[in-house]
């Protein structure tokens, strides 16, 4: 201490300056016993140290490979702040994140969040890794750690933004991908009861047309508000694809999870260049919030599929011998699913009828 300046008690302050140190204690002691609901038997300590430990089962794994992902909630947030509820953002988080390690099959085993805000309220917080550590419960991965950053005088005191991290394993030789998918693989797709995480930039510009839409009906004769539809949270699938592998094996050949992009942009991603799939969008339910955008927006059809997922959260590809199975399985896991369409010979695109 001698080498500062010995300066009077009564001048400006950390706090004064826009960040409390008081208000993030406080909001680390809030959250330690939800981080620790999600503990798994691999995690080593809790939170609080510079680093989250996480011993992993090699024995479990003949040639483990690390998979990692990164993600965050998007626009759906500013729809968060406007109601004051981030009860659910949190599972749209880990959703986003777990379910692009489904897609080449890989067990997630821990994830860091990072939440950014202008100002610090501890409630607040302790809401949103509330449902952080809710999606984590269900996708059976644990919450390691994470960072809360206070950024006074440059974010609106209001602001809020949240990111994850994700890290997964998956055996060497099993990852699911392209190169799996053949000609006659059935496509088997989970139903999405709202609109995820992904085209709220659209959906807000469309829907949310004054500072009382989201206290109205969600559409004409609606049951309930537009803010509700709008925070419905993401369905978590990566537990139904786990199940699917475990049970089918070698069927399970690859996984396309609709987020931005829309059904074209994601289930292309699945397709050798030989090979085309056809979907039947009348074989899955849209929910009514999309043709509200619709009408609202008149946003045309090719549009909708190119942003949103429309109803279908995740394609599967899978052998034919094994397609009733994976339909059983996933609806076991409480999953909505149905057969959507088929792999057949083409030019890697996706055919919509």
């Amino acid at each position: 201490m001698s080498r500062l300046l010995d300066q009077p008690g009564d001048g400006l302050t950390y706090a004064e300056a826009g960040v409390s140190i008081e208000a993030g204690d406080e909001a680390v002691e809030r959250i330690k016993e939800i981080v620790a609901s999600t503990k798994r038997p691999e995690v080593l300590g809790g939170i609080g140290g510079f680093g989250g430990l996480f011993a992993l089962d090699v024995a479990k794994y003949a040639s483990p490979v690390l998979v990692a992902s990164a993600d965050g909630v998007g626009t759906k947030l500013e729809v968060a702040r406007q109601l004051g509820r981030y009860d659910s953002v949190g599972i749209d988080l880990v959703a986003m994140l777990v379910d692009d390690l489904a897609c080449v099959g890989a067990e997630p085993l821990f994830l860091l969040d990072y939440v950014a805000v202008g100002k610090l309220d501890p409630s607040r917080l302790a809401e949103l890794v509330a449902g952080i550590a809710e999606g984590c419960r269900r996708a059976g991965t644990a919450l390691l750690g994470g960072e809360t950053a206070e950024h006074g005088g440059v974010m609106r005191s209001d602001d809020l933004d949240v990111a994850g991290f994700v890290v997964g394993v998956v055996e060497r030789g099993r990852e699911l991908g392209p190169e799996r998918v053949r000609a006659g693989d059935v496509l088997v797709g989970f139903g999405s009861p709202g609109l995820r995480s992904n085209g709220y930039t659209l959906a807000r510009r469309v829907l949310v047309t004054s500072d009382e839409s989201l206290d109205e009906p969600a559409w004409d004769g609606a049951p309930h508000t537009l803010g509700d539809e709008l925070l419905v949270p993401s369905v978590i699938y990566v537990t139904a694809i786990l199940a699917m592998r475990t049970e089918l094996g070698g069927a399970i050949h690859a996984v396309a999870h609709v987020t931005g992009g829309g059904i074209v942009g994601n289930v292309v991603r699945i397709l050798p260049p030989t090979l085309d799939a056809v979907i039947d969008m009348d074989s899955f339910e849209t929910p009514e919030i999309f043709y509200e955008i619709q009408r609202r927006g008149r946003v045309s059809a090719d549009e909708m599929v190119r942003v949103f997922n429309c109803g279908l959260g995740m394609v599967v590809a899978v052998d034919p011998s094994g397609a009733e199975a994976a339909v059983s399985l996933a609806r076991t896991e409480g999953v909505a699913a149905t057969i959507v369409g088929i792999v057949r010979p083409g030019s890697g695109k996706v055919v919509l009828v």
